[in-house]
């Protein structure tokens, strides 16, 4: 059994605030630890003396947390403590290495676990996915596949039936669509509505069309506007083609990696015929030079290496050298 520990402030003392902050801590929690319902045995709250409106373990109760056993406490007043807090010790099975999650306000009281994002950049096939999860691994922290998500989009669009280029219709598909990420032990899947895309989405042909829909302002809108909630509220790495320069440009780290043509195109090939596709070198070659054309002369948000981004060429390199080479860097600041 682990206790994984977390806090919350709320910006006022309100039933409200206390439901909405209960809520959000105790699922970050659940999703961060990979925990299901029947692995939490118990939860301990305590709350500053300046909340009182509602104790925080009914408030778990109401927001779903009925089969734990549920406790809450007050703390004493102490000068200079934080205020409206609330804090939490959560004990569970199955649980190898605990996560523990402090939001909002809260964050200042575990310094040591501050949050900070890493931002890979670079053209298709460079290897920015797999040094991604290697880093996530490495970190204990988020992997966030961004380029999954253009690709649902394109894998809706070709659904629907709808024409890539439409600005329009593809913004109507994109009120209606039901894209949402989740991560089952750790990796991530791609969600439209109920059904898991994330194999749908590696496709060759929709992954040509990811290229033409991510250049429309509307789709780039939309999955920034989601990429940047979800790294407000952890560490994480996000790969892509404008995370440094546009996504996240205060990101803490940024990297550029990229490889020749002819190396991406034997790398795509190679993960392609595992996966049983009937796929041709030479055409790859060609969908490759084209959708490096398309992703850096787009108008909005093109391709293109940060100032502050350090460049690592990949061609000549094995993925653990890519691998030490980024962590090195890291390490220097970390």
């Amino acid at each position: 059994m682990k206790a994984i520990r977390g806090a919350i402030t709320v910006e006022a003392d309100s039933p409200e605030e206390i439901r909405c902050a209960v809520k959000e801590l105790l699922l970050e929690i659940k999703q961060q630890n990979h925990l299901t319902e029947d692995d939490i045995l118990f939860i301990l709250f305590s709350n500053t003396a300046d909340i009182h409106s509602l104790y925080p373990a009914k408030a778990a109760r109401e927001a779903g947390f009925a089969a734990p056993a549920l406790f809450s406490a007050a703390e004493p007043m102490i000068d200079g403590a934080l205020p409206l807090c609330i804090r939490v010790m959560v004990f569970a099975e199955n649980c190898n290495a605990a996560k523990h999650i402090y939001l909002r306000g809260a964050a200042v009281l575990r310094k040591d676990l501050k949050r900070f994002s890493v931002a890979l950049d670079g053209p298709s096939g460079s290897g920015k996915s797999t040094i991604a999860k290697k880093l996530a691994k490495e970190y204990n922290i988020l992997y966030l596949d961004t380029g999954a998500m253009y690709r649902a989009c394109a894998l809706q669009a070709i659904g629907d039936g709808i024409d890539l280029k439409d600005e329009k219709a593809v913004g109507a598909m994109l009120a209606r669509m039901r894209l949402h990420i989740e991560y089952e032990n750790g990796i991530q899947h791609t969600y439209l509505g109920d059904r898991d895309v994330s194999e749908e989405i590696r496709r060759p042909e929709v992954s040509m069309a990811a290229s033409d829909i991510s250049a429309l302002r509307c789709v780039r809108m939309k999955m920034v506007d989601m990429q940047r909630e979800i790294a407000a509220k952890m560490s994480c790495v996000l790969d892509g083609r404008d995370i440094g320069s546009y996504v996240l440009p205060n990101a803490e780290f940024k990297f550029y990696i990229t490889a020749s043509v002819a190396v991406r195109a034997k790398r795509r090939y190679s993960e392609l015929k595992a996966k049983g596709y009937d796929v041709d070198l030479n055409m790859l070659e060609k969908e490759i030079e084209q959708r490096d054309r398309n992703d850096s002369t787009r108008e909005f948000s093109p391709l293109v290496q940060a100032e502050d981004a350090v460049f690592v060429d990949t061609s000549d390199m094995t993925v653990e050298q890519v691998f030490s080479f980024i962590k090195s860097k890291i390490q220097e600041k970390v």
